[in-house]
């Protein structure tokens, strides 16, 4: 069926939310940990109905020693309820000589069989930090019958059928699956996660968003000043990463554009000399999907970002890869960041259009994606201007595969990056490049 029937919550205290944990292969007894548990409902638009999740348990580990390797069980030892060991190792010591040896970036997996293949290029460069971006179960995007859309069975048209997707409706289980199909994965490598439109997922009453993705996944944001699910930041060895929000208010008086300035005023460059920042909806795509939808975000914060030299961003959203030059305000800039479209992690059709190719401008004054009727601060203008004849100069190469990307910082200057077509072999890169960092020329200023 196409939702779950009405059923009464599980009560989050009537089991206790532990972690054991202790290094591998240390002769020392386990520490303990103990955290708090939650669940959440998602009503259901439509048919009237109500999801809710299983117990969540939320435990915080301090007082990790960096770059160590450590094993753990959670569960309730009371109740002779413990998972399996798992192992994962923290990140480096934040400092100029200290990364992560590879970071994987992803974004929009869902739950198909190119997710798979993903998963298994993802799992098998053993990777120390993972980045996933936006799309993740695809909740929202569950196909509905369409006779309970009321389309016309004998009239329709498989385009016709595409409008029995409903945004306000959201198969909460698709999540479940999702979770234990990424097991592997998210309980052995610390995995952040990064907000996008799927995961809105509005609720019927009180217009409540982002309740399965705030629920599910752990954030540092108190630690990072934000204190919220949506924006936050973390490091990773000499690498500062600022997670983004594109669907939440970013102009200057927003709370999102005032922690952004105070995070980025407060980063130490002799300790974290990279920069990277990552949201969902990209600023220089030049594929047809998405086009400048983030224009106004991109007018709010670009100027922030170039003062404050980021070096690297990324962004997912559209279902393909591109790789920009070092870009400003549509031109090429030497101090500029470079912008990274990495949403072919398995779902959804790959973007296959670019707007240079002839007929493919898109008409803005039709949009009507969630992203902008719903969320009209996250849209701007396009300044009237015209799609370009040609594969624009800051877009340095672009691809309709489906993949992921991966970062080896190799010290304070120097980043090598590669993507990673499904169809090759993990270690067969279809873009290569080292990005290079240029302090003496690009000079941090505020």
């Amino acid at each position: 069926g196409c939702c779950e029937e009405d059923s009464v919550p599980l009560d989050p205290n009537s089991v206790q939310s532990i972690v054991q944990y202790r290094e591998f292969n240390a002769r020392s007894r386990n520490k303990h940990a103990t955290g708090h548990s939650i669940v959440y409902n998602q009503q259901y638009n439509a048919l009237k109905n109500n999801y809710t999740s299983g117990i969540i348990h939320h435990v915080q580990l301090t007082g990790l020693k960096p770059n160590t390797l450590y094993q753990y069980r959670c569960g309730d030892p009371s109740l002779s309820a413990m998972s399996k060991e798992y192992y994962f190792r923290t990140m480096p010591k934040s400092t100029s000589e200290s990364y992560p040896h590879r970071i994987l970036v992803a974004g929009d997996l869902g739950l198909t069989y190119n997710t798979s293949t993903v998963l298994t290029h993802i799992l098998s460069n053993h990777p120390d930090l993972v980045v996933l971006i936006g799309g993740f179960s695809y909740a929202d995007k569950t196909k509905l019958d369409c006779s309970s859309c009321q389309c016309v069975h004998n009239r329709t048209t498989s385009s016709d059928c595409d409008s029995c997707y409903n945004s306000r409706e959201s198969y909460q289980p698709r999540w479940d699956y999702w979770g234990r199909f990424m097991e592997p994965l998210t309980a052995n490598v610390p995995t952040m996660m990064v907000a996008g439109e799927h995961e809105i997922e509005q609720q019927t009453d009180e217009n409540l968003t982002f309740v399965a993705y705030s629920s599910r996944f752990a954030f540092p944001s108190n630690e990072s000043g934000s204190f919220s699910p949506l924006y936050y930041s973390f490091n990773a060895g000499g690498a500062h990463f600022i997670v983004l929000n594109a669907y939440t208010p970013h102009d200057y008086s927003s709370d999102q554009y005032i922690w952004l300035e105070s995070d980025l005023r407060n980063i130490n460059r002799s300790e974290t000399p990279w920069v990277v920042a990552t949201w969902s909806l990209p600023w220089y795509s030049t594929f047809k999907g998405h086009y400048r939808e983030a224009e106004s975000m991109r007018i709010n914060l670009e100027d922030l970002l170039y003062s404050y030299q980021v070096d690297i961003i990324f962004s997912s959203q559209v279902d393909a890869y591109e790789r920009s030059n070092r870009v400003y305000n549509y031109t090429l800039d030497q101090c500029g960041p470079v912008y990274i479209t990495i949403g072919a992690g398995g779902a959804g059709k790959l973007e296959t259009e670019h707007v240079d190719d002839p007929g493919n401008c898109p008409d803005h004054s039709q949009r009507n994606s969630v992203g902008s009727c719903r969320f009209n601060f996250t849209l701007g203008p396009v300044n009237d201007e015209l799609c370009p004849l040609n594969q624009p100069d800051y877009s340095a190469y672009r691809e309709s595969s489906f993949g992921i990307g991966m970062l080896e910082v190799k010290n304070e200057t120097h980043a090598l990056w590669s993507w990673n077509r499904n169809q090759n072999l993990y270690n067969l890169a279809g873009d290569v490049i080292y990005i290079v960092r240029q302090p003496d020329i690009c000079s941090v200023y505020k």
